[in-house]
């Protein structure tokens, strides 16, 4: 077992790895930007290094930094958390020639399913539905063109280094193909460095639902049920569930199927999601693949007690899965609590929080970096809190997280907390009736409309 594991992330989910690894005795390192200081993943750790300043180029996404404060403290893994470096290859090799054990995929999972076009060929060898499209890049407008009026509109623009929606076009008719085309091209170069397009027959009414998975070193893989995602604005995940409402038992018998069958085709290690779409009529297909630990894995830990993070862990130092899947026997919700202002657009809202108060009570989990008096920095995700209730059913986890919300009180600064307690009384959202679409139509109700 690793005797010292160096947390290349910030913020909550560098704390959350943080508790984990003092749970299993095991001596942590934080890393942080002068920007994060006093965040509590740089109080909580056994040791911490200032590995630059606030911009993220500069300090968590700088490799030689990173290196340099795992070798100076003689740290023998390093977890890179969600988002930074966790997908990037580059680093996963370098930690290998450095003799750091990296808490993730190889460089050569990360490569293949990083990059869409080549995750999905690759998925549609192991035999796992795929959303029709390309084979891969396209390339020319000539052969988009082409190939759109084979498949038929509406169709999808994608960006193949893409994330965050950045490089992302929904095109309905002809005329506004070339338009859509070159604008997606440009945001993807300007974005990634890389203006490589695919395209897939866009699926109307779609739910996202992703699969747990874990595999290990000896090529196993299992899955630990579903997560719902749908709810998203701007292709950024607001609130999950699990299980998700849309869910049948012969449903989540394929789905999991298919995310070990893709696991163990290209022999995963570690904790992932296979990423599906599912259309009205309950058929799926395979979206992507994220190789590292998701901003919304408490969920699935609360209904099946099973730490995510223990086991990412556990089989970056060799420990063979039990092989098991999972049915969830409860139901968790959670919310992402993030400094933006939502009767504003959600424009964003850093600065000082003057006071606040959490709430607790059974079935209430918070995870967060944040406290009264904290600062929150304007360079990075505006993510402070992550608020997840946990239930017999369904409805009695959206009436404890209506409770817990008005509960939790955040003042200095805007938060998306009004938006959720509305949420949670939308009538579409009670009766689990939501898609991806949800948000277009879904508007704030004025402050004084609230009481």
């Amino acid at each position: 077992m690793f005797k010292k594991i160096l947390i290349a992330n910030r913020g909550e989910i560098a704390l959350r790895v943080i508790r984990t690894c003092k749970e299993m005795g095991i001596k942590t390192v934080a890393v942080y930007s002068t920007a994060d200081a006093e965040s509590l993943h740089v109080r909580f750790a056994d040791e911490a290094v200032c590995i630059g300043p606030p911009p993220s180029n500069l300090s968590y996404l700088k490799i030689s930094n990173i290196i340099a404060a795992a070798e100076i403290t003689n740290a023998d893994a390093i977890h890179p958390g969600y988002g930074f470096l966790s997908e990037n290859a580059k680093f996963s090799k370098i930690c290998g020639e450095h003799e750091i054990k990296f808490i993730g995929a190889s460089p050569e999972m990360i490569s293949k399913m990083g990059d869409k076009a080549t995750a999905k060929a690759t998925m549609r060898a192991a035999g796992v539905p795929c959303v029709p499209g390309s084979e891969g890049i396209i390339k020319d407008f000539k052969e988009c063109l082409k190939l759109a009026k084979e498949i038929g509109f509406p169709v999808m623009l994608k960006a193949t280094a893409g994330g965050g929606g950045k490089g992302m076009r929904a095109v309905w008719k002809e005329e506004d193909l070339e338009p859509a085309w070159e604008s997606a091209r440009k945001e993807a170069d300007a974005s990634f460095g890389n203006d490589g397009m695919y395209m897939e027959k866009l699926i109307e009414e779609p739910r996202h639902i992703e699969i747990q998975v874990v595999g290990d070193s000896t090529g196993k893989a299992c899955h630990l049920s579903e997560r719902d995602c749908s709810i998203q604005r701007r292709h950024q995940k607001l609130t999950e569930e699990t299980p998700s409402p849309f869910m049948t038992d012969t449903l989540r018998k394929k789905m999991g199927e298919a995310a070990v069958k893709a696991a163990e085709f290209i022999k995963y290690e570690g904790a992932g999601t296979v990423e599906f779409l599912v259309d009205k009529h309950r058929n799926f297909y395979f979206m992507e693949m994220n190789t590292r630990i998701q901003v919304e894995h408490p969920i699935t830990e609360q209904v099946i007690d099973y730490d995510l993070i223990r086991e990412q862990i556990l089989v970056a130092a060799g420990v063979p899965i039990s092989g098991k899947n999972y049915t969830p026997q409860l139901h968790s919700i959670e919310c992402r609590i993030n400094a933006e202002d939502p009767y504003h657009n959600f424009r964003p809202s850093p600065g000082k929080i003057t006071n606040l108060h959490a709430p607790g009570g059974h079935g209430v989990r918070i995870d967060t970096h944040v406290y009264s008096g904290y600062v929150i920095p304007p360079n990075y995700d505006s993510m402070i809190a992550k608020l997840i209730t946990t239930a017999q059913t369904r409805e009695e986890a959206i009436n404890k997280m209506k409770r817990a919300l008005d509960e939790f009180v955040i003042e200095g600064i805007q938060t998306t907390i009004p938006f959720h307690r509305q949420l949670m009384d939308h009538p579409d959202y009670i009766e689990g009736n939501y898609t991806t679409k949800f948000m277009e139509d879904f508007k704030m109700k004025p402050k004084e409309e609230e009481a």
